[in-house]
């Protein structure tokens, strides 16, 4: 054959096959590049939803509220979807239509969590209703068994524990060492104890010591409204402040509240917290509950069996309920971020969550008549998990959508930092005489600090903007303190020691410390708590 006859040939065959590749080569660069849009929406889009939140929690007095809340939640949801719809107006879809993407949004919580999916209402199985249609508010008409978007009900992040035939007990975590636990004792007494859980914690003649760091006995705190200096107290996430007549104050939502014959004592906080830590552990120790470990952690299976947890996951690598010895260890510095402790209390979050999230979107695709998706949970990265449990934080997820080669399947994890909800070991900033603040792990900070005649630990959300309103209604923005921030420190973090260990940090600084454990205690103590409200706080008042 001659050459030419060849060359002929290997064009007619190899011709088309270089047309067809190319084609699929970029068709396969759009899908990539129309994933990165897609991610980079929906990233946005739940950036702006928790911002939203922070921002409505932040200026609001009664955030911890569960009505509150729910408000602010919902204003958040909102704010995702007109977000998201605006981002993807140019590819071709309505606000209306996106929603039949977005199979749940989660928010997570101090101590639990709410999930944002479409649910059925059974009017007529409502014990308060026996009609099959009820008006939701003023606005809304629903009809028995209609397709409904809402938050579930608040999910806590609980794990029940069960040891021999008497030790039941039901444990409620939080983002940080605070623990709730109700149920019977070994010895068959009721349990209903709650409080921080620490170790070395020392109490020597009324003096409270922690990893031999004197903690003072009392503060005096004080913040701007306005331009006006007050001194105040946090108790149960409310500030009172003292005004310049003697009387005390609260702010309800930017107005001011007279408390009338409330006086405080001196501001104890960071003293009551390593006492009640102190406390929780003589009691875990009396109802013998340091016992548990990981494999009494127990739920119902698919059959409706109680079993262990453990054995609901498996065996392998995946399975990360693994026994790692007793929970409440106090032996081994339990609380350090690998404790065993924190790590059980990380996996009974993360267990929760999956679960539950899990049935959601799968459940989704029984509400969900407009796609042929099948929408399933993804699996989260470790990172991710790490990122969203040891913070209030937003999941989005967006499943469905066409993208030319394949169906997009993305979801967004975005962290709010500064909320009034959860103190983290990273929440606490350090002032000086200079008027800056600092992070706790700034370069030198602990020599400067030597050198300084006041300095306190600041929470970070006291260094937002806030609004109140004057005697004629006008709002006025202030900020509650006035320092600026360290740039090295706090605007570009170049100044930092890398530390992942504050504890392993702090070693040898004594003053910082003594600050930063100082201020970390008031700030987590003075949260609010359901479990202490109007009992342990009422001996603040005279």
């Amino acid at each position: 054959m001659k050459t030419q006859h060849m060359a002929v040939i290997f064009i007619i065959i190899i011709l088309p096959i270089s047309l067809i590749l190319s084609e699929y080569v970029q068709n396969q660069v759009e899908t990539i590049k129309l994933q990165i849009s897609y991610d980079t929406k929906l990233s946005n889009a739940t950036y702006d939803a928790i911002r939203a939140f922070q921002l409505n929690t932040v200026n609001s007095s009664t955030s911890d509220l569960t009505n509150s809340k729910l408000r602010d939640l919902e204003a958040s949801i909102n704010t995702f979807y007109n977000s998201i719809s605006s981002n993807f107006n140019l590819a071709g879809y309505n606000r209306d239509q996106l929603r039949d993407y977005v199979p749940a949004l989660v928010y997570t919580l101090y101590d639990g969590y709410y999930i944002y999916t479409p649910f059925h209402n059974h009017l007529a199985d409502d014990p308060k209703t026996n009609d099959e249609s009820k008006f939701i508010d003023d606005a809304t008409y629903k009809e028995d068994n209609e397709r409904i978007e809402g938050l579930r009900p608040y999910v806590y992040y609980s794990c029940r524990y069960k040891k021999g035939s008497t030790l039941d007990v039901v444990i409620t975590y939080a983002l940080d060492n605070y623990v709730t636990i109700q149920g019977t004792a070994a010895d068959g007494r009721n349990v209903n104890i709650a409080g921080y859980v620490l170790d070395n914690v020392e109490l020597i003649g009324g003096n409270i010591r922690y990893r031999n760091i004197s903690i003072p006995n009392s503060e005096v705190l004080t913040e701007y409204i306005g331009n006006q200096l007050y001194e105040y107290i946090k108790i149960n996430g409310v500030k009172y402040y003292k005004d310049t007549d003697g009387s005390y104050f609260t702010l309800l939502n930017g107005k001011k509240i007279v408390e009338n014959g409330a006086t405080f004592n001196e501001n104890d906080s960071a003293k009551r917290y390593y006492l009640e830590a102190l406390e929780l552990k003589q009691k875990i120790m009396d109802y013998r509950l340091d016992v548990l470990t990981p494999d009494d952690a127990v739920d119902t299976d698919s059959t409706g069996n109680i079993v262990s947890i453990s054995s609901i996951l498996g065996g392998g690598a995946d399975n990360y309920f693994l026994n790692t010895g007793k929970i409440f260890d106090y032996n081994n510095d339990i609380e350090e971020p690998d404790s065993n402790f924190n790590s059980h209390r990380l996996s009974v979050i993360r267990y929760s969550i999956e679960k539950n999230l899990s049935i959601a979107i799968a459940n989704y695709n029984y509400y969900n008549d407009s796609s042929s998706t099948d929408f399933q949970m993804p699996t989260l990265k470790e990172d991710e998990w790490d990122k969203l449990l040891n913070n209030v934080s937003m999941i989005s997820f967006m499943q469905g959508l066409n993208i030319g080669g394949k169906i997009y399947n993305g979801y967004a994890i975005v962290n709010n930092n500064k909320n009034e909800e959860v103190v983290t070991e990273n929440s606490i900033y350090i002032t000086t005489d200079d008027g800056i603040y600092h992070s706790v792990r700034e370069k030198n900070l602990n020599n400067v600090l030597n050198t300084e005649t006041t300095v306190n630990g600041v929470f970070n959300v006291d260094f937002e903007r806030k609004s109140v309103y004057d005697d004629e209604g006008v709002t006025n923005y202030y900020y509650p303190k006035r320092q600026l921030a360290s740039y090295d420190s706090i605007i570009t973090q170049s100044g930092i020691d890398n530390y992942t260990n504050i504890y392993d940090y702090l070693q040898g600084k004594d003053k910082l410390a003594q600050i930063y454990y100082t201020a970390l205690a008031r700030e987590r103590y003075s949260t609010y708590k359901v479990f202490r409200l109007g009992t342990t706080f009422k001996d603040s008042f005279k």
